[in-house]
């Protein structure tokens, strides 16, 4: 397509040099740049390898059909648009072979300079048009791409390289996408062009003065000096502002590859700048989720003699939302409270449940209550006044002299003993918190000297590629081998098991009497 500014280039093929001289003289004063050639074989090659805007094409030429060499420009051109001239083939069988066969127009001499020269600009504008509109339609499927890909983009990182990597396509150069994260880190997306690996670098903008909404500017690229923009070419800046308290978003690509009022560039920095907008958001309330997380977690163990104890803690990736599981570790009256839980969901919201519910737990158990009565109390609020919340907890209190253990589960994994090699599931059914139903009796056993108790939440063992029964054996097989050093157990534990990627929370409560 004729970039606005350039002449068009027109190529006259025609084996008699006088017709040829008159074409090319009328379309070199109307403004044309014009090229010639002589045979059909000569315009193909021309055609191949020069850029062209216009044919126009004799039909009875001294190697070739006139109708055969538009029909293969057309073949491997299709945009290339051509007009036939002939003294001899006038009739309108002949126009109708010509027009069939890939033609655009159809001109009998004798021909007007003023006849050709109008249907010159008759089929450009038709076929500029017709470029425009292709263009647009392709850069609108992108926009479209592009924009699905910033949505689901997982991190803020991700979704500058979604955007910049979506912009380089579409407009087929280099770009760059600036944006600040919620914390007030200014970085931008860059790409050296379409297909090129996108990088992500700190970058610095005085957005002072950008009002709310989408603008549009030209800049000097040296302000800009992120990729190496095209020579002696200008920047087109996008700037899309949603909130007065917010950083803009800015879309910067090459001012050539802008067509009028850049209608793609503007949409494409309103989309991301949405993206960014749910992508801050999100960032916020799952700082804000992981700190009351951790804030709600015991912030030492106890030390209790004849017990080792170690916990471990992995709340979801940043790409993942918040969960609500928790533990507890606190010496009661002389017996140690074991607690492991997990509020259903993943938000803001599943974390202040689960601060609720762990308070209320440690009330009634300071209270004296046993195991089974703390969760029948438990279900009981959460039922009154946590509607359709629902959690799993495991509570059990161990007398570290004797070994004794008094445990009732809610709905919770089963606790997985070691002794001397040998692992077993201490399972007990019974329904979730916040379901009415009766519960089974507290299980009472005895955890002999030397063996190991794990408590552990779904995140450990669960995976979207495997059952839950492959997720218990793959544990008890990992557990069948317990580190002298606690801790370092349960570290093997997380790394054994779970994936690199966390998508859920995932705790480890392991206490080992000796």
């Amino acid at each position: 397509m004729t970039v606005a500014g350039d002449q068009t280039t027109v190529l006259v093929v025609d084996d008699s040099r006088t017709k040829r001289y008159l074409l090319v003289s009328w379309l070199t004063r109307a403004g044309f740049a014009v090229r010639e050639a002589e045979t059909g074989t000569e315009a193909l090659e021309r055609v191949a390898t020069e850029r062209l805007d216009l044919v126009v094409l004799d039909v009875r030429l001294p190697d070739l059909s006139g109708f055969d060499v538009c029909e293969r420009m057309k073949a491997d051109h299709p945009a290339l648009p051509v007009i036939h001239v002939s003294a001899h083939a006038v009739d309108a069988g002949d126009r109708a072979q010509g027009l069939t066969r890939g033609a655009d127009a159809y001109l009998a001499e004798p021909i007007e300079p003023d006849e050709l020269v109008a249907t010159a600009h008759a089929v450009l504008r038709y076929y500029q048009a017709r470029q425009r509109a292709e263009l647009l339609a392709e850069r609108l499927t992108g926009l479209a791409d592009t924009t699905v890909a910033v949505h689901a983009a997982s991190t803020f990182a991700r979704l500058l390289e979604e955007a910049v990597t979506g912009a380089a396509a579409i407009f087929k150069s280099p770009a760059a996408v600036i944006a600040e994260t919620f914390d007030g880190e200014c970085l931008a997306g860059v790409a050296a062009g379409p297909g090129a690996p996108a990088a992500i670098v700190p970058w610095t903008v005085d957005d002072t003065v950008i009002p709310k909404g989408a603008t549009v500017r030209i800049d000097d690229p040296v302000n800009w000096a992120l990729v190496s923009w095209p020579v002696g070419d200008t920047v087109t800046v996008a700037a899309a502002r949603l909130r007065d308290d917010r950083a803009p978003l800015y879309v910067v690509v090459p001012t050539a590859t802008q067509t009028a009022r850049t209608p793609v560039l503007v949409q494409l920095a309103q989309a991301v700048a949405s993206a960014v907008e749910a992508q801050r958001s999100y960032d916020e309330e799952h700082r804000i989720a992981v700190t009351l997380q951790r804030s709600l977690l015991p912030r030492r163990l106890p030390e209790v003699t004849g017990l080792d104890v170690a916990v471990r803690y992995e709340p979801a990736s940043a790409r993942t939302e918040v969960g609500g599981d928790f533990y507890e570790l606190v010496m009661l009256d002389g017996h140690l409270l074991v607690a492991i839980g997990d509020v259903a969901g993943h938000s803001l919201h599943a974390a202040t449940v689960m601060a609720e519910l762990r308070h209320a737990m440690r009330a009634y158990a300071v209270e004296g209550h046993q195991p089974g009565v703390i969760l029948g109390r438990l279900n009981e609020l959460m039922r009154t006044l946590l509607r359709n919340e629902l959690a799993t907890l495991c509570v059990l209190l161990l007398h570290p002299p004797t070994g004794r253990v008094r445990m009732a589960s809610a709905g919770h994994l089963p606790a997985l003993i070691n002794d001397d090699g040998r692992v077993d599931f201490v399972q007990q059914s019974a329904p979730l918190l916040g379901v009415r139903a009766e519960r089974p009796s507290d299980l009472e056993f005895v955890l002999p000297p030397g063996a190991t108790l794990v408590l552990y939440t779904d995140g450990l063992i669960e995976r979207r590629d495997a059952t839950i029964d492959e997720g218990l054996a793959a544990l008890a097989a990992c557990a069948t081998r317990v580190d002298d050093d606690l801790d370092r157990f349960c570290e093997r534990l997380l790394v054994e098991l779970a994936p690199q990627e966390i998508h859920d929370d995932v705790a480890v409560v392991a206490v080992r009497r000796r």
